[in-house]
Parts: C-alpha cells; structure tokens; sequence
C-alpha cells in the first residue's frame, strides 16, 4: 500500500490511485502542468501503475487510446486545468464512438477561484457533453474518512462504467498547496483508518450481457449472409456461424476475419467490387442479414443493405442505434467471448448459394491481385503490407484512403497481423499518436498512414523517445488528400485542388530527422515487403514512405473496380 500522508491532497490522491489499481488500472498518460500536481504525484509514486508524459494534449490523449484499443482496459488521462482538457475532445469522440475505455481526470480550480479571472480557469462541467458515458465532479480534498469513502466509491463506479466500453470525465478541483509540503491536515488518519480493510474489492458487477447467443431458427433457414465489421473484435466468432449456417462471411479487414482466419468459411473479400456490378448484386440477393460488429467502410456495400431492406440482426458490444441504413434490424448487445462459439450447423440455405458467393469471389479477386501490376499504384503497396506482416503483429489503418484500399484489396489469411483503426468517428485526428499508444508495451506495429493523416499529429513524433515498443510507419505520400479524387467535388476547379485535394509539400525525411527518427524511401512494393520483413520488431519509431501519384491513383483504381465486377458478374452467369 503507497499512501501519503504529508497533506490532504497528496492522503486524497494517494488513496485514488490506490483505489485505481486495486481495480485493474495500469496505465496512465500524463500531460504536464501545474494543477494536476498531486494526482501526478500519486500515480507516478505507485509502483502497479506505468505513467508516460506527453507534452502534447491531443496527442497524449490519443496516445492513451492506442494503449486502450490493445489492452481494452481502461486508461487513465490526466491533464491540468483551463483549455487544456479541450484538446483531450477528439479523442474522447473517438472513444465514444468506437467504445474504447478511457477514464478522463482534468484537475480544476476549487469553486471559490471561478468565473474571477483566476489564471488557466474555464468552465469545465461536462467539458465533453455528450460524449462520455458517465461525468461527476468530485469534492474538493478534505482529510474525512467519509469524503475518502465517497472518493473510494465514485472511483470504483467510474472504472466500472469505462471498462464497460467507453469514456468516463471526472473533473478534479484542488486547493493550494499542490506538491506534497509536509502539514499536520492529514497525519491523523494515518493510525485512525484500517487502511488494508477501506481497500477491500466489493464483488465486480453483474455483466449486463447475455449469454450464449445464437441466431433465431427463422434465420437460419433462409439464404444469408454474414457481415464481420469494425468493433466485434472477434472476427472467429462471425467466421464459425457463417460456416455453420452455409452462409458466405464479407469480411472487412478490420474485423480480425479477413486476415486472421481460423475456421472454415466461403469469405467474401471483394464484395465492394463484386456488387457494383448490377447483376451480380442482384443475383447475391440475401433473405436475412447477420452483422458483426458496425457495417464495413465500403459504400457500395452500405447501399446495396439498404436497397435490400431485408430483416438485420446485428451484434454489437456497444450501446446505442449502431444502424447507420435505419433498415430493418434488430440490435443485440453482446461481445464476442459470451458468443455461442460452436453454433448448430443448418444449412438452410442449398449449397448453390454459398458457391455463387465463391465463384464471385474468385473472379474479383483474379483481377484484384494484378493490382501490383500498376506501376506505383499507392493500393499495391497496401495490399504488400496485408500480405507480409505476420501474427504477433499489430496493423493500425488510418482513415481516408488506406483504411479504404485495405478493404478493397487485403487478401485473406489464416496467419496476419491484428488490425486496429480509429473508425468510430471516421478522423484523421491522432492517427501516429494513436499508434504509438497502440505499440507502447505491445506486439509490434506498423501503422499505414497517408501524408495528411500523419502530417495531421507530427506532435506525436515528440513521443517517439518515450516509446517501449517497435512502430514502424508506412507513410503513402501522394501530396495531399487522395480520397477526394473519387468524389463528385473533384470535377470543380481550380477550388478542388487547394480547398479539398490540399496539397502539401513537406520534405518528410526532413522533418524525420528534426526528431531524430530514422526515415527510408521505398520504390517498389517488393522492396516494402523487405524493409517490413527486415525491420519491424526493431525497438522504437522508424518510417518507411512510399511516394504516389494521386490522379494516377484514382483511374488505376476505377479501372481495376470496373473490371472486377465483370469479371464478377461474367462468373455468375448474370
């Protein structure tokens, strides 16, 4: 036990952390400054809980978030008052979105110092509306065993609600003085308290989850499809009902079913090719609809759902309308490990059904591996790094075009990397930070970033000293936002290249080397696949760029889709 008796607010801290990592907490992400002393002071001095500095607030928050996607535990964020906690806001969106666990602190002025124009104060009562699941301010400091019981308590349901899934925000106010000078306000609880029996855990909560689901037997007696999106975590979990019920699985590459596949199932990669042919679409027709997880990225899938307007099950871990179609679906709570594992098999649907799924596949993904025969084609060095890491690796896909062409093109495997992403909210905002939270104590990384994304958190690269862990940065730098060439904007000029294509024209090796951080051209993708072979797991922060042509991009990309999906619905028959 690590208490600190020398004042009320190093007894008050003292006791939070201890209460803390008593529940599970082991991280915490520290951004520096002056009001935040004491609680800094606590977890820092607590031998169970890893603190990490980072100067930057957007960064260090998004830094916490990497860590919580890997350990999907809750991670503590700590910062000092005023504008400070207004930079932790994208983050604690992301958070809210994708239901990641952060348990947000902003340290405050006491009430008695607002609204005076005291230094470094704002109004931080629910600083992040609503986008937290649970905000409470806490009490100012006091050295009474029954405040110390209400902190114990509001501690405990605070982690409670953001290892449910989610960020939580309490707001600290404390009084001078911040460091630990020595008084008398504290010492009395010292021998007044049984310390080791105000520690002891209550039961955990009752899980709010139900158990064993498996789908309605109406379901299963129809021609389905399986969907395995972002936020099931389990991609096995969808891979075994779409094998039990005869059903093909479109798996998106975040889903863990695209490139860590560990049952027998028909898996659909290509579907975003496939259905833009009209016959194809068409002749795929589901009756019923299962979804994993939120509905993949691809747009071409979205609006096929929601022409089809077939009856939807769909399982999600998250709270909320995860239904973005409004169609008609049936949402249940459930996560991945309370999932009945080993459905009963019933193929309802006649064998034929699953093969024209597979002959589809087959005939899109003939054209999608040529991809590579496009020279400099920024998705044939995508789909390298989908091919070449391994298991015990970890992937994190920005958002944009990368998340985008690794579902259009990453091929399936049994063998490849975990795969992580920012997509609850969709942003480019602290997508290196995010990574190196990710590798920070974890497998190795690789992070595939555009150059605006990366560009978007150069404060991460002050990071880099920090990180315990190996990230290694694929960096498509093809000068600005290629996205937007597939959008109708792009036929607008001369606003489209300044206003949306946003050009940029920094000398990435440059600024690498302004951070010492070792940084390499790569030319072709087979060159990519050795570098990724050779160098990741080597300790710390590296970056290899890839440099593209955007409007090359863009009509190798519309060429290739194009002859995907006749080749998709030639193999149909349609």
């Amino acid at each position: 036990m690590n208490l600190d008796f020398r004042n009320t607010n190093a007894l008050w801290c003292s006791v939070a952390a201890e209460t803390l990592a008593r529940a599970g907490l082991r991280h915490a992400v520290i951004s520096p400054g002056s009001r935040n002393t004491p609680l800094t002071m606590a977890l820092v001095a607590h031998p169970r809980i890893e603190t990490t500095p980072v100067l930057d607030e957007r960064s260090a928050a998004f830094f916490a978030l990497g860590i919580a996607k890997r350990t999907r535990e809750p991670v503590l964020l700590l910062c000092t008052s005023g504008s400070a906690g207004a930079n932790y806001f994208p983050a604690v969106v992301e958070a809210k979105e994708s239901g990641s666990p952060l348990l947000v602190v902003t340290a405050d002025r006491p009430p008695e110092l607002r609204d005076s124009a005291s230094g470094q104060t704002i109004d931080q009562q629910k600083l992040f509306g609503s986008f937290v699941d649970f905000y409470h301010e806490l009490a100012v400091p006091e050295p009474r065993v029954e405040l110390l019981k209400y902190l114990r308590q509001t501690l405990r349901h605070a982690w409670d609600r953001a290892r449910a899934g989610g960020p939580v925000h309490l707001n600290a106010p404390f009084r001078d003085p911040l460091p630990p000078i020595e008084d008398e306000t504290a010492k009395p609880l010292a021998t007044a308290v049984d310390w080791e029996a105000f520690f002891a855990q209550p039961p955990a909560p009752a899980a709010e989850y139900p158990q064993k689901l498996a789908l309605p037997p109406d379901f299963v007696s129809k021609r389905g499809v399986v969907i395995a999106g972002v936020g099931f975590d389990d991609g096995a979990c969808a891979a075994e009902h779409a094998a039990g019920y005869g059903w093909p699985l479109l798996a998106d590459a975040i889903s863990g079913a695209r490139l860590r596949l560990t049952t027998r199932a028909t898996v659909v990669a290509g579907y975003d090719a496939i259905l833009r042919d009209e016959r194809a679409a068409e002749a795929l027709r589901p009756e019923v609809v299962v979804i994993f997880g939120d509905v993949p990225t691809s747009k071409v899938l979205r609006a096929w759902l929601a022409r089809l307007d077939a009856p939807t099950l769909q399982f999600t871990p998250q709270a909320g309308n995860r239904d973005a179609g409004h169609g008609r679906t049936r949402r249940i709570r459930a996560r991945a490990e309370e999932m009945d594992r080993a459905p009963l098999v019933f193929r309802g649907a006649p064998p034929e059904w699953e093969q024209a799924w597979a002959r589809a596949e087959a005939a899109a993904q003939g054209v999608l591996a040529r991809a590579e025969d496009e020279a400099g084609f920024e998705g044939a060095f995508t789909r390298a790094v989908a091919e070449t890491l391994t298991s015990g690796q970890s992937l994190l896909v920005a958002s944009s075009m990368p998340v985008r062409d690794l579902e259009y093109l990453a091929p399936v495997r049994r063998d490849g990397p975990r795969v992580f992403a920012n997509r609850g909210a969709n942003g480019i905002d602290g997508t290196l930070s995010t990574a190196l939270g990710l590798a920070h104590g974890g497998e190795p990384a690789v992070l595939l970033s555009g150059d605006l994304a990366f560009l978007h958190d150069t404060n991460g690269l002050l990071v880099a000293a920090k990180l315990r862990g190996s990230l290694t940065v694929v960096l498509i730098n093809n000068a600005g936002g290629g996205i937007f060439g597939h959008l109708p904007v792009a036929k607008f000029e001369p606003p489209f290249e300044e206003y949306w294509a946003t050009p940029q024209r920094v000398e990435i090796g440059a600024l690498c080397a302004a951070y010492s951080v070792p940084h390499r051209v790569v030319v072709t993708p087979e060159e990519l696949r050795a570098a990724l072979r050779a160098q990741v797991g080597e300790p710390g922060l590296r970056v290899l760029e890839v440099k593209t042509d955007r409007a090359r991009d863009v009509a190798t990309r519309r060429k290739l889709f194009e002859a995907a999906a006749r080749a998709a619905g030639g193999a149909l028959g349609a």
